[in-house]
């Protein structure tokens, strides 16, 4: 190691490097070469610079010569290594993974690493075989057998196809004002407090804040959206009760589209969705009087995907509610100024899945039919 390399960084290399220390979000590795450079950049000696960063001056010397043969990127990043001989065989390994993908022991509820290993020794010759062996091995597969993931597939019969193309139809039609289309759905909202106050974001530094926090209960949120004008009301309510989703029916028709003959609503298949609701909450001529003027479209079961206000609530949680708000009255003043903005800019949902492209895309799931004769 008698050769002598002298690192001489440029303002962008030195500003990329400062920018990488102050944030932290490195390999720990790739963080002391990012100082070794800094230091020798600075002058100091190999010496030094190893004390300071509590490293080997053979690190030291390795981290200067990558950087003057190579550049900053060969300097910070990891050489490729020799490693040790694969544990494993190729049958070993397929072995591992054919038993990873199978039920776990009688009386456990999933594969642990000390398990496969524990396997792997009963039907190989390896005398002993650690959990990291078989971690890796797993990792280069994509299997992590400790976990699982829940997903819905849905039943596609008669009826799912009746209500998807139904749903679909209302979509596609021209707009009539005396038929709106109007999209219905609830969402909860869990209010969040901070215990510490957030430190603001500043140059080269993200806004942090505390990972306690302080619960302050849950609130719903009623949303609806019209189809084929910019318009979306969202309502927040201590509760998603029956008499809660009657009374925003009444503000529908009596409020959002008085002079409508017929508000026609997609919404799901949750039991306060009906008609049912209304006289529980009004007299029965208040509740019919109501009911004369909507009509109610159900999404299939499994479906939420068809409801065009799912797409709303998205972009409501994205752009209002990303952050921790404690207080029902500060919810709806800043779902208010939200939902003021949105309506204001003309925004809308641009729905493009039709009745023809889902014969088409989901034609396989369709229900087999007998030929005609």
């Amino acid at each position: 190691m008698n050769v002598r390399y002298r690192v001489e960084l440029s303002q962008a290399e030195r500003d990329e490097l400062t920018v990488m220390l102050s944030k932290g979000k490195r390999a720990a590795r790739k963080l002391k070469r990012a100082q070794i450079l800094l230091a020798a950049d600075a002058g100091c000696g190999d010496e030094e610079i190893a004390c300071t960063v509590a490293v080997s001056g053979s690190t030291v010397y390795r981290t200067k010569r990558r950087f003057v043969e190579g550049n900053l990127e060969r300097a910070l990043s990891e050489e490729p290594r020799p490693g040790a001989e694969r544990k494993l065989t190729g049958k070993e390994e397929a072995l591992l993974v054919a038993t990873a993908c199978a039920s776990p022991p009688e009386g456990r509820a999933r594969w642990t690493l000390e398990l496969l290993a524990n396997a792997m020794v009963r039907l190989t010759d390896h005398e002993s075989l650690s959990g990291e062996t078989v971690r890796r091995r797993l990792a280069e597969n994509g299997l992590k057998p400790w976990r699982k993931d829940m997903w819905c597939i849905p039943k596609v019969d008669g009826e799912y196809v009746a209500r998807m193309e139904d749903v679909l139809d209302l979509y596609a039609e021209a707009p009539d004002p005396d038929r709106p289309v109007v999209c219905f759905d609830e969402s909860p909202v869990q209010l969040i407090g901070e215990v510490r106050q957030p430190i603001p974001p500043e140059p080269g530094q993200l806004e942090r804040y505390d990972c306690e926090y302080r619960r302050n209960g849950t609130v719903n949120l009623f949303v609806c959206i019209d189809v084929n004008r910019p318009w979306r009301k969202v309502k927040v309510t201590e509760r998603r009760a029956a008499e809660d989703y009657a009374h925003c029916m009444r503000e529908l028709v009596d409020v959002h589209y008085p002079d409508a003959a017929c508000i026609r609503v997609v919404q799901d298949n949750l039991s306060t969705h009906s008609a049912g609701a209304l006289y529980e909450a009004f007299a029965p001529a208040e509740a019919r009087r109501i009911l004369r003027r909507l009509e109610f479209h159900y999404t299939p079961k499994h479906a939420s995907w068809l409801n065009m206000v799912e797409i709303e609530i998205g972009v409501l949680r994205g752009q209002c509610l990303d952050r921790r708000i404690d207080d029902p009255d500060w919810l709806r003043r800043e779902i208010d100024a939200w939902e003021r903005q949105r309506n204001a800019t003309g925004a809308r949902i641009n729905w493009m899945f039709t009745t023809d492209k889902a014969r088409v895309k989901m034609g396989r799931a369709y229900p087999v039919t007998s030929k005609e004769s």
